[in-house]
Formats: structure tokens, sequence, C-alpha cells
């Protein structure tokens, strides 16, 4: 073993690498292994892109007026603002961050062959055909050839997903970011610095991705709306309110200007959007989930394709040994002395495999060999010489194919495939021919055991599949190990309910992008996977319109994770991929991933019920633009008007609805079905505004108090709808909105504050009468809401009587 590890010096070969004469040519021509550190997204970048967006730039303008020709009174709406671009900025700085940090290559020193002498030298001054010398713990700092080798073993696992080391012979290509975990050897550099696959990759990976919101993307649409609009109604607004012929002065035109276009922009939903998907990150956090992208979260409810591997999912990891079957070649061989080889080849194995292996032997002295070749995953098996022939373990369709029982290993094998079992061979040749450098399988091998093997199956799993088939989310086993063996566990799992689990071999799979979508949507578990086919499949189910979201945590994973709508990796996998997941499990509990998927669900179900109090808002505003400004009607509210109804009919209950419990799967299409709600009712509220002040016009204060007060009363109506069912913290939230908007207009200060009056106990009746009028409008609109959605829509009944209780 010592000879195996001793360090190489150069004169054991017949190689001096390059003079310092052309390394310094190298260097000169900027042809080193150097890489500049790119910042995913400057700082000033993620600042200018949250504050100078359309939002901002609307209440911003609205702002400076106000402060300029009314009263800060009527201004306080811009906290809104700030609030909510601070959240912003702060959650994509900590993504920016979690990117920059990533970096495959980790090595920062490395030992190069130059004039037949080594130096030890830093891993970016690496030139172009360098000789850089590798030993055990090395990681390979550029991408190469070995020109020497001693046994060398290098790890591509987190690379390439092969879970065995892979034994590097002269001539092989070695892969930068992969690790050596035996042997020695030299290799002549050949891609560097960016070139290089670990670069390349670190540079695919940190391209900056933001997860699609559709409730982010449904405001974007109400606010360009309101863009193309916005300047035409201030003009309107500001000459209609000079024509009314109430001695309304410039100043106090453009204060009720603004307030009839700030009460178009919902603000609050804005705010709200970014809070509650920030508590909901803050709060799955506690639970070991670490949510690295706020719209992330939204995401997860969207989710109807996840993809994931057997292995830390469905399986825990750990193999247990069933049984060592004996076959009818042992009778050839001593038994006794077959397993005491068996425990040589895997005696120094730290794997899963060859800990199982071991605790299946029991106690016993391991056979001595005379020679050795260790397990290579090229080639799947190991091999050793004895005084009795030679041994070879490893998978059966490989070292069997010209054994003398290969029918019965196959038989055998199949069947045991079916259960989910693994399984190994132990095969024996009377040959002794075993070339290290060169082995190979003799033609009168015969197999004698079948190591039986089982991945532990996760107790939880089933219960998490069930969950998942429950919501409508279809699941994808992809794994690299044998199709039939992935597709035991998964039917043992339940990944499919109603009928056999649907195999495929990812070595079958066409090119095409159209016939591979079309395989991909129809089988349910896909064995002998690659990175690269596991990111085509990915690609394949979001061509067919699905959302994805996929499990990982190599490098290899990486670009699928990304390319992914939702990747979440493994606390424990690389740091890589980590980096470039939405959703980090830092346990590595699959289990957690139900309560993250329902917590996305209950973020857009709610969202969509308070979606509809803020949009009725921007069209009632709207509406009442249009209409005092074509024929020249004083503007019924002032800003801090709307301040009241915004806060007690939206804002504050808005916040306490959108936390609720909620199980309602995602449906698409939230925001053409708010729409249709919020239209209707925006109309309603306008129309009740307007008669109300039109009422008492010869009074403004009057008129807008009758106004506020009616508009609260419908606001409030609205609010009782969209809470159904009503239990019991849902009938105290309403019934102190309402004793607020009393005590509003009771209280003489904050009735001073507010510019309201008390009204007269007639005018209470035309306020009790206008909102009477009002709740059976809503009450209709409602109830056609219902009958012309469906199912699909009822934001707040039946879909919510389970979780409103809690």
């Amino acid at each position: 073993m010592d000879t195996e590890q001793r360090r190489i010096t150069p004169d054991e070969f017949d190689l001096r690498g390059l003079t310092h004469s052309e390394v310094q040519q190298a260097h000169h021509r900027g042809d080193t292994n150097y890489v500049r550190r790119r910042s995913s997204r400057p700082i000033k970048t993620i600042i200018r892109a949250n504050v100078f967006t359309l939002f901002n730039a609307i209440l911003t303008a609205a702002v400076v007026v106000v402060l300029f020709v009314g009263s800060w009174k009527d201004a306080v709406f811009g906290i809104v603002m700030v609030t909510n671009a601070l959240i912003g900025i702060v959650s994509e700085i900590r993504a920016k961050r979690t990117l920059d940090a990533l970096s495959i290559l980790e090595a920062p020193r490395s030992t190069v062959l130059r004039d037949g002498r080594e130096e030890d030298i830093a891993s970016s001054d690496i030139v172009r055909n360098d000789l850089v010398v590798l030993s055990q713990g090395d990681q390979v700092p550029a991408d190469g050839d070995v020109v020497f080798s001693r046994s060398l073993k290098i790890d591509e696992s987190m690379l390439t997903g092969e879970s065995h080391a892979v034994r590097k012979r002269e001539n092989d290509h070695a892969l930068s970011g992969t690790t050596v975990v035996a042997g020695t050897g030299v290799m002549r550099a050949t891609a560097i610095g960016s070139d290089s696959y670990a670069q390349q990759l670190t540079q695919q990976a940190k391209k900056y991705s933001k997860a699609r919101s559709e409730i982010a993307d449904g405001i974007d649409v109400v606010l360009k709306w309101i863009s193309w609009v916005i300047i035409p109604v201030v003009a309107l607004l500001v000459w209609s309110q000079l024509q009314t012929g109430e001695g309304t002065s410039w100043k106090g035109a453009v204060v009720l200007a603004v307030a009839g276009v700030v009460g178009m922009i919902p603000q609050g939903l804005v705010l709200l959007t970014s809070l509650n998907f920030a508590l909901a990150a803050a709060g799955l956090a506690r639970k070991k989930v670490l949510i690295q992208e706020l719209n992330a979260v939204e995401v997860l409810a969207r989710v109807d394709r996840l993809c994931l591997d057997k292995t830390g999912t469905l399986t825990s990891g750990e193999i247990t040994a069933r049984e060592i079957l004996e076959l009818s070649a042992m009778k050839n061989v001593d038994c006794d002395y077959a397993k005491s080889v068996l425990f040589a080849l895997v005696a120094d194995g730290e794997n899963e495999t060859a800990l199982a292996t071991k605790r299946a032997l029991g106690k016993r002295q391991p056979a001595p060999l005379n020679t050795a070749v260790p397990f290579d995953s090229t080639r799947k098996w190991s091999a050793a010489e004895t005084d009795h022939g030679t041994w070879f373990f490893g998978a059966p369709e490989i070292i069997t194919q010209s054994a003398t029982n290969a029918d019965e290993v196959a038989d055998r094998v199949h069947e045991l495939a079916k259960t989910g079992a693994r399984v190994i061979c132990l095969a024996h040749s009377d040959t002794k021919s075993l070339d290290p450098d060169h082995p190979e399988i003799p033609s009168d091998t015969a197999a004698v055991l079948l190591v039986i093997l089982e991945e532990e199956v996760r107790s939880d799993a089933a219960e998490t599949m069930e969950y998942f088939l429950r919501q409508g989310v279809v699941v994808k086993v992809i794994s690299g190990d044998n199709p039939t063996t992935v597709g035991a566990i998964a039917e043992r799992v339940g990944v499919r309910r109603g009928g056999d689990v649907r195999i495929m071999d990812a070595r079958e799979l066409p090119d095409d992008p159209q016939q591979l979508a079309q395989i991909v949507e129809n089988y349910d578990v896909f064995g002998r996977v690659t990175p690269e086919v596991k990111r085509a499949m990915v690609h394949a189910l979001q061509s067919r319109g699905h959302t994805v979201a996929m499990t990982g945590d190599g490098v290899n994973d990486v670009l699928a994770l990304k390319d992914s709508d939702l990747g979440i990796a493994m606390g424990s996998g690389a740091r890589a991929t980590k980096a470039v997941a939405k959703v980090v499990l830092i346990d590595g509990q699959f289990a957690l991933l139900p309560r993250v998927v329902a917590e996305g669900r209950r973020i857009i179900a709610n969202m969509e019920r308070v979606s509809a109090l803020f949009l009725t808002k921007t069209f009632y505003s709207f509406l009442l633009a249009i209409i005092v400004a074509s024929i020249a009607w004083r503007y019924p509210f002032l800003p801090r008007h709307l301040t009241i109804i915004g806060s007690l009919t939206i804002g504050i209950p808005a916040f306490f609805l959108a936390l609720a419990p909620n199980h309602r799967r995602y449906r698409p299409g939230f925001l053409s079905r708010t729409l249709f709600l919020a239209l209707p009712a925006g109309l309603t509220l306008a129309v009740v505004a307007l008669v109300a002040q039109r009422l008492y016009a010869q009074s403004p204060t009057t008129a807008s108090t009758i106004a506020t007060l009616t508009v609260v009363g419908g606001g409030i109506y609205l609010l009782s709808i969209l809470s159904r069912p009503i239990v019991m913290w849902r009938a105290i939230l309403l019934t102190v909105m309402a004793t607020l908007a009393v005590l509003i207009v009771l209280v003489p200060a904050l009735r001073h504050f507010f510019a309201l009056v008390w009204p007269t106990p007639t005018q209470w009746l035309v306020v009790g009468a206008l909102s009477a009028l009002t709740w059976v409008i809503l009450e209709t609109v409602y109830r056609y809401h219902q009958y012309r959605f469906g199912n699909a829509t009822r934001l707040v009944t039946s879909l919510d009587n389970d979780s409103a209780t809690t």
C-alpha cells in the first residue's frame, strides 16, 4: 500500500516538463489557468432594478407632487414603496453573494514539473502543456491527459454522477474539479482557465436567473396598463377639478388628481406579496429548508412534475445485504475459500456496497491475493489472482458475458431485480494470467456467488409519494442504476397510482427533442441516466408546458437544477449544487418537500384571495377618475380618505388572510379569475361612491365622509365574502375593521386628521341604505363568479374548510 501512495520523483520517467522560458512566453500570451472572478450581478444593478421600477416611478412622482403642493399627511403611501424596494434588494443581494461564492475549483496550489524539477505553484499559474503532478487528496486543477500513472484513481462522482472512482491510465482524460483518491500520476494540462470543464460549468451556473412569479407577472400587467393611462387621467382630473365651480385651487386640484392615481395602484398587493414570500422563507428555514430566492416560494405551488433520484429520496442511501446466493458452479470451488477471496476484494472498500458485503460475510480471514486490480467504473468490476485461480467481482451482466453459466445468472438477476434488489456477482476462472495494467476476463469464467443487496427504503417515502399524487404532482424517478431495480423500488413506494410503473432504460432514449418529450411524459422511471440526459429530460418536460422541480446533490446535477423551474439541493450536496438551487433541504430530508410544496400553495391560494380586494380598489379608483374627469365632478376622496378605505378593507385584513392556512391546489389563470370578480365589484363601489358624493355635493367634507363610509361598508362586505367560511378569528377580524371605521369618525382627533365630519342620523341612514344596496350587488356578483368558474375557483368555500379552523 505504501508503494501505491509513494510520491513520484521526476527521475522515475522521462518527462521534464516545460522550460521556464516556455512558461514565461505562455504568461506573456495570457495562456494561464487564471480566471478572473466575475460577480454574478453587481450590487448597483440590483439596487437599480429594485428602485427604478414602474411601480416606484409612479409612486415617487405622486409623493413629490403631494409634498410640493399639499400636506405630508396625504403622502404616507410612500412608505409602502420604500419597504417593498428594501425587501427586494436584501433578498437579491443574498442570492448574489451565494452565486459569487460558487466555485467548483477549490485547489489554491498545485505541483508541476518544469525543467525536470518539481515546483509548488499557485494553481492559477499553470500554463497550457504544463505537467501537473497528481497525488492522493489533490483536486485536479485543469483538464488534461494522463501521461504517467501509478494506480491513479480519480473520483469523478461530483461531475459525472458515477459513484466509483475511475482508474486512470496513460492517455486517459482527467477533468478539472475531480479528486485523486488513490495512487499518483502526471497529467499534461490541455484545457486551462475559462476553457476547462469546471470553469465552464461555473460560469454557466453563475448566470443569474430569477424564478418566474405568476403573481408578480399579473401585477406587472396591471401596472403596465396603469402606466398607459396615468398621464391622461391626471391631466383630465386636474382640468375637471378646476371646472367643478366649487372654487378648487390648482393645488387642491393636483392633490385630488394624485388621490385618483394613487388609488389605482395596488401598492399594498406588491408589498404584501414580497412580505408573504419573506415570512414563508423564514418559516421554512425553521424547518431546515433554506429558500434562496423569494419567488421560489410561489414556484413551489405551481410545480406539477417532480424529478428525483432514487438514492437519498426514495431510499436512505444505506445498503444492506439480503443474502449471498451460491450458484451451481460452486460445486467446483470451495465455498468458504470463495467467500474469503470476496472478503479480500472488498476489505479496503469504504463505500456502502463494500461495507454491506463485508457485513454479510461476517468475521473471516481474507484470502491472500497475489495480484489485485481495483474496481474501475468503466469496466464495472474488480479482480484478483490467488493460488487457486483468478476472481472477478462486479456487475453480473458484464463479468458473465462469456461465462459458462451465463443463462443461469441472467435469469436469477432478472428475477431479483424485479424485487428491487441490486445484484453483484463473484466469478472464478482457473486461468492465472491477470495483467494489472490490461486486465481481461477469460472465456472459462463461471459465476459462483451472487451478493444480493437492497437499499433501505425511507420509512416516509410512501407517505411522501401519496401526498404528491394527491396534489396532482407527477413524479419522475431518474437514476443511474439498473432500470428494473429502480422500477421495483418505485413500485414499492407508490410512485404511480392505478397501474404498473412504466420503466425506461435511458440509453435507449432518442435524440429527437419531440420524441424524447413524448417518452419522458409517458414513463415514470428512468435508469442508466447520464447528467446530459438528465438536463435534456428537464427541457423535454418544460417543452410540454410543465413546471418542473428537480432534486440533486452532485456537481453533475448543477446545470439540470439551474435549468429546472425549481432546483432543490440536498444539504449534504456539493457547494456548487447548493449555490444554484432555489431551495436547499439542509438536513437532506426528502419528507420535508410536502411541507415546502404546501407552503407555496398556501401562499398562492391566499394571494389570489387578497388580490381580488386590491384589484377591486384599483378598478373603482380608475372608474371614479374617468367618470369625474368626464363630467367635471369633484373627486370624492382625498388621499387620506383612500388610506382609510385601503387600510380597513384591504391592507390590514389582507395581511391576516394571506397568512391563514389554505390547502387549495394551484390552478393556472390567477389573473383572469381575479379580474372576473374585481371588475364588477370595483364598478359597484365606484357608482355608490359617486351617488353618495352627489347627494351632498354642496358640502365637500360631508360628501367625502358619506362616500368614505359607504365604500368602507361595501369593502368590508366584500372582505366577508372572501373570508368565508366565517370562523371565529375571521369574524373577529371583520368586527374590528368595522369598529375602527366608526371610531375614526367618532374620535374628534382622528376625525380632524382624516378631514371627516360626524354624520347626522339622516346621513347615517343614507350610508346604511347605500351599503345594503352594495351588499346585494356584491353577493350577486360573487355567486355568479362561483357559478362561472365552478370548483376551480371556490376561493373561500369547500377548498378551505379543512384549514380555516387551524
